[in-house]
């Protein structure tokens, strides 16, 4: 990572680190995506979140459940779909074998009347409750003059923020994915469906490989390259779709929709079958840069996103000032 970047990254954030209390929950979204290219080196051209990451094209096909449940026209018809698996992080060059990094999965569900897109992970929960939280853990683990963060200050920082630890944690009792289409992914917020009549129905929603969970062992993983995930789905994929049931996980009193730290008890949860996403094909990267992947700007009538949720919130500003960096 370049000297000066860097030097620019922390001014930034310690710019908005200074700024009022009353700014502090808004956490200036521009501070928080130099973070994020700070921690993972400042590389040009690339995702603030999700750097690396291979795009491919399929349908969404919904059931008769999901129109029952939302009037969007997403959920009446078979729609063409483009999506995104990605490792988390702005480092392109990050190992797939990184065992402590959410894949991610983001879908665009396409129709005339508008698109639907949903941004989902490999775990149920995220790592920040809020901006600032982000934004402070992202600062103190930037590096310094010896390239390292301060441990101390990690250390201190986890101690105030337990709940930031609970996705590393996840993905640390589990084993490396063996390929994209090998592991569960979440949409971490709360969302509403509203059918026809005005009824809503809150829920979290899931993305379940059909493949089921298909994990490494330690050997299996050190024989493994850096970079196999793009491959392994190029193999799969010519021998057909790689499908996976989109899950909603019915909310229960209680349930918090403002937290996306905070697991709901899938065990004890009610659930239904939205539909089939099938992954049929490799496209070139440039199909998946044409536009951002904003699920708070393309959200269809019948579908919204949780209202008291400010890590849901942030994510607008923040792709677009990474769309504006990723475009310099």
């Amino acid at each position: 990572m370049g000297t000066t970047r860097m030097l620019r990254a922390g001014a930034v954030l310690a710019a908005a680190l200074a700024a009022p209390a009353a700014m502090a929950q808004d956490a200036d979204p521009q501070a928080i995506v130099a973070g994020q290219f700070a921690i993972g080196g400042n590389h040009s051209g690339v995702r603030a979140s999700g750097a690396k990451g291979t795009c491919v094209s399929g349908t969404f096909t919904p059931t008769p459940e999901a129109a029952g449940l939302s009037k969007a026209p997403h959920f009446a018809k078979p729609t063409p779909m483009t999506a995104r698996f990605s490792m988390g992080g702005s480092n392109p060059k990050i190992s797939d074998k990184t065992k402590p990094v959410t894949r991610g999965f983001s879908m665009r569900f396409k129709d005339t009347s508008g698109d639907f897109v949903l941004v989902f992970i490999s775990a149920p929960v995220f790592g920040s409750k809020t901006p600032q939280q982000l934004l402070d853990a992202l600062t103190v683990r930037l590096p310094g003059p010896d390239g390292k963060p301060d441990a101390e200050k990690v250390k201190a920082f986890v101690a105030a923020n337990p709940e930031t630890t609970r996705q590393a944690a996840w993905l640390n009792a589990r084993p490396v994915p063996a390929s994209f289409a090998g592991v569960d992914y979440w949409g971490v917020h709360a969302y509403t469906l509203t059918d026809a009549k005005g009824q809503p129905s809150v829920m979290r929603l899931k993305a379940a490989a059909a493949a089921g969970q298909l994990g490494l062992s330690d050997d299996e993983l050190k024989a493994k390259p850096d970079s196999f995930y793009a491959d392994e789905l190029k193999d799969r994929l010519a021998k057909g779709p790689a499908t996976f049931d989109l899950v909603g996980i019915l909310a229960q009193p209680g349930d918090p929709t403002n937290d996306a730290t905070a697991a709901w008890p899938e065990e004890s949860r009610k659930t239904v079958k939205l539909g089939t996403v099938a992954v049929a094909a490799i496209e070139p990267a440039s199909t998946c840069d044409a536009a951002t992947f904003d699920p708070v700007v393309d959200v269809p009538d019948g579908v919204a996103g949780p209202a008291d949720d400010p890590m849901f919130a942030i994510r607008s500003p923040a792709y677009a000032v990474s769309l504006s960096r990723r475009s310099q």
